[in-house]
């Protein structure tokens, strides 16, 4: 199957992308479509929806390569290790790991606008860049099942929560400088709508199993002799099985000292997190996703659409 469309997303890489859809309602998204395939026409009737389906290919996936080799030599795994579960294992089909034997996704978003060719969206889990298979719109009298069951451990949202968010005195006026070269290729209005975004995001813990479970045993020498690499291992759609990382002392390394990345349309969003699930937003700098980015779709095409 070829892509119809593709996602333009403020998730500049796996990290830090929501584990589940509609958990931070300001990740904004477009839905642009390939004209070639698919003309304006399709998209009639589909803005009287308030929401759609979209199927999307985990094009990121770290075991992709595997997946097209002889079932006998593909080393697909039967279970994959659960958050929720503290890593704990679990049948694939029983999560929505992006780790499964064809690399489908399934996801739901807030449908804002149609506008020709594209689609604005919110509440996405996307990364940038996801290749978009199919939408469909979303139908609440048979979507929505009203007695569904799922498992115990799903219901412990609290695992995944932190206690609070805070930014240094500083950081408000280092994003105003450098919001000058993003705002042209920005899904926000403003700095401090770009700031309660990082906020949403960093009210879930972010962090990989490796992360928050075993820091020293996850850590592993980079290039630059002051950079750590966090290797994990976690399931999630779209996380980073690596995550940047810089500690003071590589024999004794507290959380306090283990500053985390987290990069939304191209700005390298810095924070720490103590043992309490305390988040400290420290720094911001562009980084090198910034020049990637693409103005096909930006805070004014947003602006039109409230017109």
């Amino acid at each position: 199957m070829a892509p119809i469309g593709t996602i333009r997303s403020c998730f500049s890489t796996r990290n830090g992308t929501p584990r589940q859809p509609l958990l931070v309602p300001l990740a904004r998204a477009c839905l642009v479509f390939n004209a070639t395939r698919v003309p304006p026409a399709s998209l009639e009737g589909l803005a009287e929806y308030s929401h759609c389906w979209i199927l999307y290919v985990f094009h990121l996936n770290t075991d992709l390569e595997k997946l097209w080799k002889h079932p006998s030599q593909s080393g697909f795994k039967a279970k994959v290790r659960v958050p929720r579960l503290k890593g704990g294992r679990m049948g694939v089909f029983a999560t929505r790991s992006p780790h499964r034997p064809c690399p489908i996704g399934l996801t739901v978003a807030k449908v804002e606008a149609v506008q020709e060719n594209m689609i604005l969206l919110s509440g996405v889990d996307l990364v940038d860049e996801t290749p978009v298979l199919d939408i469909k719109p979303y139908l609440p009298y048979c979507d929505s099942v009203q007695k569904a069951v799922v498992p115990n451990w799903l219901m412990e949202d609290s695992l995944l929560s932190v206690s609070s968010v805070s930014f240094a005195e500083d950081f408000a006026s280092a994003l105003e400088n450098y919001w000058t070269m993003a705002e042209k290729k920005s899904l926000y209005a403003s700095p401090s709508e770009f700031q309660r975004l990082i906020k949403q995001v960093l009210s879930w813990d972010i962090r990989s199993l490796s992360q928050r479970n075993r820091p020293h045993d996850a850590l592993s020498k980079s290039d630059n002799n002051d950079e750590m690499l966090v290797n994990t291992s976690d399931v999630d759609e779209h996380q980073d099985d690596r995550a940047f990382l810089h500690e003071k002392d590589q024999n004794s390394v507290d959380s306090k000292d283990i500053i985390y990345h987290l990069i939304l349309e191209g700005l390298d969003v810095s924070y720490r997190i103590d043992h309490h699930g305390n988040v400290n937003v420290e720094k911001v700098s562009p980084s090198s996703f910034l020049d990637k980015i693409s103005n096909s779709c930006n805070y004014l095409t947003w602006e039109d659409k409230l017109q």
